[in-house]
């Protein structure tokens, strides 16, 4: 598994939606993220710490390698 750099939580929403997922709604800090039938939750925290983005990302349906090229795109 690859070195997941720090990001935020704006930045996780980004990226995201550059692999096709669309704000389904927000409440407080958390923005609940949809693709289909698969979704995810983030919280928009200056910075998601790395236990948090891999179990999301795992909700999400995303492989690592998918979500770090997406955000280097």
């Amino acid at each position: 598994m690859p070195k997941f750099p720090v990001v935020s939580g704006a930045e996780v929403v980004r990226t995201l939606e550059r692999l096709g997922f669309v704000v389904a709604r927000q409440r407080g800090s958390h923005i609940v993220m949809r693709r289909g039938s698969m979704g995810c939750v983030v919280p928009n925290h200056r910075e998601v710490k790395v236990g948090t983005l891999v179990g999301l990302l795992k909700q999400a349906g995303v492989s690592p390698d998918e979500f770090i090229d997406a955000l280097h795109a």
